[in-house]
């Protein structure tokens, strides 16, 4: 079921990469929502991170949902083999090639939920069209490549006017970037509803104090909550 209501999404880009696979088993026990992957291509983005291999490897300790964003062009040949390496959505940037159209269809063709992404600088017109065919929408609130950068502001502007313009459609609406409790209430107030965060989940924690991860993601759930019945 379709429902609106505040997702955290813990980007694993700010993980321990030696211990993947319990550092998705504390923050699924902490209450998290999704579970985001961030795939970079040293190409599209000035930052090389994971492949399928990868995805596949850490697979078997999602048990909630896999989020795999993928900043690679071009997208469409890596599509077939995230899907099969256990993604439930992948999104792609509207940037990352000529046709998203296509790209899109083949994300779905391989039976995974579909989300398409904008940098900060992209304009709303650029996916208009596709508001019938996707999942989700991503709003990158910093230009994609790097964790823990600060958040760029004009996409709360943004985000309230792609919910205007999503209207009563079951589309998400995901913020990347630079999301804390103080930024959170802003993006949400806008109409966001799923929240990726690296540093503001992870930082100050670890598998051996996974009640950190826990207080930081309840934070920024709570100030995103408050913000949204406020608004």
């Amino acid at each position: 079921m379709f429902d609106r209501s505040i997702k955290i999404a813990p980007s694993i880009l700010s993980a321990d990469f030696a211990n993947f696979g319990a550092e998705i088993q504390a923050i699924e026990a902490q209450g998290c929502d999704w579970v985001h992957v961030d795939v970079m291509d040293g190409h599209f983005v000035p930052n090389l991170t994971f492949g399928p291999p990868l995805v596949k490897a850490i697979r078997r300790h999602v048990k909630t949902f896999m989020d795999v964003h993928l900043m690679i062009a071009p997208v469409d040949p890596y599509i077939e083999a995230f899907a099969e390496a256990g993604a439930d959505m992948i999104s792609a940037h509207v940037e990352a090639g000529p046709h998203i159209h296509r790209t899109l269809q083949a994300i779905r063709a391989q039976g995974v939920k579909a989300g398409v992404v904008l940098n900060p600088a992209t304009s709303l017109d650029t996916i208009e069209h596709l508001l019938d065919e996707i999942d989700m929408v991503l709003l990158m609130t910093v230009n994609p490549g790097f964790g823990g950068q600060n958040f760029i502001r004009s996409g709360i502007e943004k985000t309230r006017r792609l919910r205007a313009l999503i209207g009563d459609r079951p589309v998400h609406i995901q913020i990347d970037g630079g999301v804390t409790p103080e930024t959170a209430p802003l993006v949400a107030a806008a109409g966001a509803d799923v929240l990726v965060a690296g540093s503001a989940v992870f930082k100050g924690g670890s598998v051996d104090k996974p009640e950190v991860y826990g207080e930081n993601m309840r934070a920024i759930r709570s100030a995103a909550e408050s913000a949204r019945e406020a608004a």
